[in-house]
């Protein structure tokens, strides 16, 4: 099974201010893609996950990178890399979604151990690792392959969508 991507962020800002007979601006495009082809190398990933899910209030739950998670098509996978990782909180929710520092086994190589990221309602995080970037993130089956997501209250679920692209080996 192939897996081709494109991994982007994209920021376009105009910004103006009106003067006594003209206005004046600035535009500002800010773009950084990542094209990887199917592989475990540099520029490649072979393995992705994407799921929307949903923590009960003041729920948590360990996302396992390495054997656990399932494809699109329901086969298990197991990252030794992450190259990109996306996650997005539901901009309908009350409380934050919180993303890093798992009890046990936490994949520390992107926040590290003790990390987090808040992500408050309708906020996006994303991380990619260069295209030349052989290692990405890496991620260690049994030893440092938990991300935790955390519903940061009590009182009201929350919802986000999450996709990780790595590699295999």
């Amino acid at each position: 099974m192939g897996v081709t991507s494109t991994l982007s962020i994209a920021a376009s800002v105009l910004q103006t201010k009106a003067l006594d007979l003209t206005a004046a601006e600035d535009s500002l495009t800010f773009r950084r893609a990542v094209n990887l082809l199917s592989g475990t190398a540099a520029g490649q990933a072979d393995k992705v996950f994407h799921d929307r899910r949903v923590l009960a209030a003041s729920g948590t739950e360990d996302l396992d990178l390495a054997g656990v998670l399932s494809d699109a098509f329901g086969v298990a996978i197991t990252l030794a890399r992450v190259k990109g990782l996306f996650i997005s909180a539901a901009a309908a929710n009350t409380n934050n979604v919180v993303v890093g520092a798992a009890s046990a086994t936490q994949w520390a190589t992107l926040l590290n151990a003790a990390g987090t990221v808040t992500l408050r309602p309708g906020a996006t995080f994303a991380a990619i690792a260069g295209a030349a970037d052989a290692i990405g993130y890496a991620v260690g089956a049994g030893t440092g392959d938990l991300l935790k997501v955390a519903n940061s209250a009590g009182g009201t679920p929350v919802t986000y969508d999450i996709v990780v692209v790595g590699a295999s080996a």
